[in-house]
């Protein structure tokens, strides 16, 4: 039988632990606070995310995560990408020396510029195999849900990458596989803060017009960078790409876009924060994939904006003017 154990009890590492369990995996989710897990056993619904959601009797809840890491043929990493760094080393002695480590997380670490499975290859200290990404359109709540989705799944050994395709595959759930890593992860990363754009064109009530022209400008930004960095354009026509791109940018349920929306309304950053009890990833990648930018020569006009009003206090409609009065050029770059 498949162990999987999923480290985060957040909304997606919630939802895909239900994906691993109603594949046919035994799944241990790992949550930081002991009355998450305790509640989680007691109901079958996580209290704090998804809460009228059951959970299935394959997958069971705890706050050890040696015990949870004990057998697991899959390490699903679900924590807030600028958490993953110091999580990780505290688990590394617990993980199975064959396990395939799964990384969740849409981000790109502060510092480094790092994305999440550099981070884990090089804290954990495995080669680049062991290393898959989930990633794609994966709104938790629809996912839980049950609603027909496809994802993908990105190893460089697509022999791995097939192996955990098998082990999430359900009946509303299609992951289908990719070798290219580089792009898959940056797409999922650039995403959250192009939604950031897009949900503060919203609060400021603009149209439809807008949002499409920022997602497709914003797509643009991530080609560039993915292709400074070695990844494969077509990446970015699919479900990593475009496909993760417009679900974020258009869902109520995206956090990103919600955060986004609230600034665009005119409230500070501290003053979102406070309303908002899930991590918007964007607002802290956001700056690292700047650093990325800058230093790999690619400009990110869009990315620049959204640093400047999350990190410098710069108004919403200041960074709009600005993105609307660059200089013109052809489509094509």
């Amino acid at each position: 039988m498949t162990r999987a154990a999923v480290l985060g009890a957040g909304s997606w590492g919630t939802a895909f632990g239900k994906v691993l369990a109603d594949a046919g995996c035994d799944v241990t989710l790992w949550a930081r606070r002991a009355g998450v897990a305790d509640a989680i056993q007691a109901t079958r619904c996580n209290p704090d995310y998804l809460d009228d959601i059951r959970l299935p009797d394959r997958l069971w809840a705890t706050a050890d995560a040696a015990a949870a890491l004990d057998g697991a043929d899959f390490v699903v990493l679900a924590v807030p990408s600028q958490t993953l760094r110091d999580n990780l080393t505290g688990w590394r002695s617990a993980i199975p020396a064959a396990a395939t480590l799964v990384s969740l997380m849409k981000g790109v670490e502060l510092g480094t510029s790092a994305r999440m499975s550099e981070v884990i290859r090089a804290v954990a200290d495995v080669t680049e195999d062991r290393v898959a990404v989930v990633t794609g359109p994966n709104l938790a709540r629809e996912i839980a849900l049950e609603q027909p989705a496809a994802s993908v799944v990105a190893c460089v050994d697509l022999g791995r990458a097939a192996a955990l395709q098998a082990a999430c595959t359900t009946g509303y759930f299609r992951p289908y596989t990719n070798g290219d890593v580089v792009g898959c992860e940056l797409g999922g990363a650039v995403k959250n803060v192009i939604a950031l754009a897009a949900g503060m064109a919203e609060g400021m009530g603009f149209g439809d017009n807008t949002k499409a022209s920022l997602i497709t400008r914003g797509l643009a930004e991530t080609a560039r960078l993915g292709a400074s960095v070695g990844a494969d354009p077509m990446t970015f026509a699919g479900l990593a790409g475009l496909g993760d791109l417009v679900a974020t940018c258009t869902s109520p349920l995206s956090r990103n876009r919600s955060f986004g929306e609230r600034l665009g309304r005119g409230e500070t950053v501290a003053q979102a924060e406070a309303a908002t009890r899930q991590t918007a990833e964007g607002v802290k990648s956001c700056q690292s994939i700047l650093d990325l930018a800058r230093k790999s020569g690619v400009d990110m006009p869009i990315t620049e904006q959204i640093v400047r009003v999350c990190h410098e206090g710069l108004a919403v409609s200041v960074a709009m003017k600005a993105l609307m009065g660059r200089e013109t050029k052809p489509e094509s770059d």
